[in-house]
């Protein structure tokens, strides 16, 4: 059984001053990621304080916006349009959960290569999902 892709309605991200840059950068096509000055590690979800060693050192870098599918699975009876929800590797060595967009969702797994791509909500705020890479170097 094959799973064509189909756009979905998805909701609002919540925009507060911690993460504003994440959200004006996706509207540029951007990926924005938080790495923390002392300990010199990325992290997901931005936030001012780093979640792994509690300093508040930290500055925003933007991402190569390519990773790996960790994890997937295809979401069938959450709503009308299936959709995939997936644990992406970026390769700044980060892990967020995200979707897999524009294929055939039945295709997916665990290794594929992925790229970000930004999907505006229904008040056109720019999204970070992820779709099969067209080339990955």
């Amino acid at each position: 059984m094959t799973t064509p892709y189909q756009e979905r309605a998805f909701s609002e991200p919540v925009i507060y001053p911690d993460n504003e840059v994440l959200w004006q950068s996706a509207s540029k096509g951007i990926l924005m990621l938080k790495r923390c000055q002392s300990c010199n590690e990325f992290h997901w979800y931005p936030r001012p304080v780093c979640p792994l060693c509690a300093s508040s050192d930290t500055v925003w870098f933007q991402a190569s916006g390519k990773g790996t599918i960790y994890s997937v699975t295809v979401t069938r009876r959450a709503g009308p349009v299936p959709f995939a929800l997936a644990y992406v590797t970026l390769e700044e060595g980060i892990t967020m959960m995200s979707n897999i967009v524009d294929c055939d969702l039945d295709t997916l797994q665990i290794g594929d290569k992925v790229e970000v791509v930004f999907k505006n909500s229904p008040a056109g705020q720019a999204v970070p999902m992820f779709r099969l890479a067209q080339s990955h170097t």
